[in-house]
């Protein structure tokens, strides 16, 4: 009877304890991620789930990864659920404007307190509704080694000693033409990579490229705001910057190793084995493509030749301009989510970011370059061009181009923007009707979007 009566009252406080701190399994609270990058869902569904449900037993987290291409129309179904993600992810305010309805306050979580610069943070109507979780940089990757060689040839037309010594655009343009001059002496095709234009693939010049110009434009037209919130507000851009635009633009496909008339059936991933196969020293793209560097099959660059250098046109004070940095990678929590899942969100968030073995994951496995205050200089990722980005971001008197490229009105102005280049680069436009369609598909797009 005694023995009857013990188990009994064992069986009682082990499951009391269950219910206190939450660790029966089947009591835990699923926390659900809407994840928008299909190749890191592995790495979440692997690695982070597994790490976070043992540190927290409290909690298990989900993990669904929408295919791609197709994140907006699935977060769309999904919020519509019973069940709705608790976690999501948006591209910037246009993104956000979308997700109005569903984006929580997130002033008062652990979360929020992790952000070293509270101006990345998006708002809506006065609250933050969604924080950055990864930072990239982009400009024109250059193999080191190819770079070395051309500085040691006795015949070079230039001062400079060193790449690192370039610091605007005539001293780029200088090295770039008398580089596609000795091209045969340094075993290359051409100075640049392909300027990639087909179908899917101008992202590198009609987002990227172009953010330079909007940058400047924007800046000036009122100093006293950001950028972007300017260029959000402005149902004009005038392209100032066109022609130092033309610049860097006429660059690479004057020095390239595919003929301009053929760009059109060029990708990014041929530009990117171009540049891995060593038969160019120069590549426009961001700290994303190092592992695809490292990856070609036959890879000749080097892990410790690849380099960054800015986006250089020739636009006053450009000498004390970095690379280009920025998010497009914001995270929201779900207000129409339950409370507890809600609370949920912020512990796995928080834990992801802050704990040792999260920052681990995120570094190593997830390989972002975070603005949280709880990463050192050594949690960063180790791959060459996320060093790249940290060295320029730190270095003294130069200023990052901030990501300008979300007040774009919409994809029709990007697609617009691309076709009218191609046609320059084919000979079949000149550039004053380039920029022509860069003027009047922002106003159009513009006033598409902002129509009350």
């Amino acid at each position: 009877m005694k023995k009857t009566r013990g188990i009994a009252l064992a069986v009682a406080i082990a499951i009391s304890g269950m219910l206190v701190c939450g660790c029966s399994k089947d009591t835990a609270q699923e926390v659900y991620f809407l994840n928008f990058k299909p190749e890191i869902a592995e790495v979440y569904e692997t690695k982070v789930a597994p790490a976070f449900n043992a540190e927290n037993p409290g909690y298990t987290l989900k993990v669904v990864t929408a295919a791609s291409g197709t994140y907006e129309q699935t977060l769309k179904s999904e919020t519509a659920k019973s069940n709705p993600p608790v976690i999501f992810q948006t591209n910037g305010p246009v993104g956000l404007a979308n997700s109005k309805n569903d984006a929580a306050s997130l002033d008062n979580t652990e979360f929020y307190k992790l952000l070293a610069d509270k101006t990345m943070a998006l708002k809506l109507d006065g609250y933050v509704a969604a924080i950055p979780y990864a930072v990239e940089g982009y400009g024109i990757i250059y193999n080191d080694a190819i770079m070395r060689a051309y500085f040691a040839l006795p015949n070079k037309a230039v001062s400079i000693s060193s790449a690192e010594e370039i610091n605007n655009f005539a001293t780029l343009k200088a090295v770039v033409e008398d580089m596609q001059k000795n091209a045969d002496a340094l075993g290359i095709k051409g100075v640049f990579a392909s300027t990639s234009m087909s179908a899917g693939n101008q992202w590198r010049w009609q987002t990227h490229t172009v953010n330079v110009p909007l940058f400047y434009e924007f800046s000036e037209k009122d100093p006293s705001n950001s950028p972007l919130t300017t260029g959000l507000a402005s149902s004009t851009f005038t392209f100032k910057y066109n022609e130092n635009f033309k610049n860097l633009m006429d660059l690479y496909t004057n020095n390239s190793l595919t003929a301009k008339t053929l760009l059109g059936s060029k990708s990014v991933d041929d530009a990117m084995a171009e540049f891995a196969l060593g038969q160019c020293a120069m590549v426009q793209n961001g700290n994303w493509a190092a592992a695809q560097i490292l990856g070609v099959a036959g890879n000749k660059v080097a892990s410790e030749d690849i380099k960054f250098l800015p986006l250089y046109m020739g636009i006053p004070g450009e000498e004390n301009a970095g690379l280009c940095v920025g998010t497009e990678n914001y995270l929201c929590i779900n207000k129409n989510a339950s409370p507890e899942a809600q609370k949920g969100a912020d512990v796995f968030l928080t834990w992801l970011f802050s704990s040792e073995t999260g920052k681990k994951l995120v570094s190593n496995d997830l390989m972002f370059i975070t603005p949280f205050n709880s990463f050192k200089a050594e949690d960063l990722p180790a791959d060459p061009l996320s060093q790249q980005v940290s060295i320029w971001m730190n270095k003294p008197g130069i200023t990052s181009v901030a990501w300008t490229f979300n007040a774009i009105p919409s994809e029709e102005w990007k697609n617009a923007f691309g076709s009218a280049l191609l046609s320059y680069f084919e000979g079949k436009t000149d550039w004053a009707s380039v920029v022509k369609v860069a003027q009047d598909q922002w106003t159009s797009e513009w006033n598409i979007k902002n129509a009350k």
